[in-house]
């Protein structure tokens, strides 16, 4: 198990330069959870790539809705108070921090391209 930032999911459904490497985590640990924020996020992205018009309306709902799939099990909340521990305590937004603190919760890795 381990945990995926929104934007190891984004690499996994939308193709760019680190999209093997999403696949290739995928297949090496297939049990992948997130913070329930990990599906706003997401669907920022995919606006994203919506009002660029580089996908459409029915290929955003349908990655949206493989991604929930896929993460069907693993969605999990976070204590806020180790939220905002962590954020006065580093540098990093209460986005980002929400994925450590999972992390942390249960004891896994954490897989970010966020740094």
């Amino acid at each position: 198990m381990i945990v995926v930032d929104s934007n190891v999911l984004a690499y996994l459904y939308l193709p760019c330069e680190h999209t093997a490497a999403a696949e290739q985590l995928l297949e090496r640990d297939p049990e992948w959870v997130a913070p329930i924020l990990w599906r706003s996020e997401f669907r920022n992205i995919l606006a994203g790539y919506l009002r660029r018009q580089i996908i459409t309306f029915d290929q955003a709902y349908d990655l949206q809705t493989e991604a929930e799939s896929l993460m069907n099990g693993g969605e999990f909340e976070v204590d806020s108070r180790s939220v905002l521990e962590l954020v006065r305590d580093s540098d990093c937004s209460a986005y980002d921090c929400e994925f450590v603190v999972l992390a942390i919760m249960l004891n896994t890795t954490l897989v970010s391209m966020d740094g």
